[in-house]
């Protein structure tokens, strides 16, 4: 049996801060506003595979007014979403991430972002795909207010 997810997440930006996207530390002066890391990659992420095996999404794992998850490192998260389902007896076929922002230019991290997720969900990083776009300047993402992220995951019954 397979299974297929879908995730959405966006922030807004903010002054200062770490951008971090994908599991990756982005150089970059602005941060993603959220309770945790703002990691809008990985968000996605987890919604997806959470979806794909019927378990809600990711506020209600890991709700935001939980304080022991303010500030969390997102990859955190995205290991025990896998731990889950491993747990309920699947095992990830394939993922397809991608990240909507029309700054920074994102081309110079798409493989370290590829190889951390990669590591995080214990895959083959040929499994796991990371791409990234602009929107011509359109939406909030083209006038430079915030990042938004989709994401498919595959998951097959082991």
């Amino acid at each position: 049996m397979i299974r297929i997810g879908q995730g959405y997440d966006a922030h807004r930006f903010q002054d200062g801060g770490q951008l971090v996207l994908g599991g990756v530390n982005i150089d970059y002066p602005r941060s993603l506003l959220a309770h945790s890391d703002g990691d809008v990659a990985l968000h996605a992420l987890c919604d997806a595979l959470l979806g794909a095996i019927g378990k809600g999404d990711i506020g209600r794992h890991f709700p935001d007014n939980d304080q022991q998850y303010r500030g969390v490192d997102s990859r955190i998260l995205l290991r025990e979403v896998h731990a889950l389902v491993v747990r309920e007896g699947f095992r990830v076929g394939n993922i397809d991430l991608t990240i909507v922002a029309q700054k920074p230019r994102l081309a110079p991290y798409m493989e370290a972002m590829r190889a951390s997720i990669a590591a995080d969900l214990q895959v083959n990083a040929e499994q796991v795909n990371v791409k990234a776009t602009t929107t011509e300047g359109m939406g909030f993402e083209g006038r430079g207010e915030g990042i938004s992220a989709l994401a498919v995951a595959l998951v097959e019954k082991t």
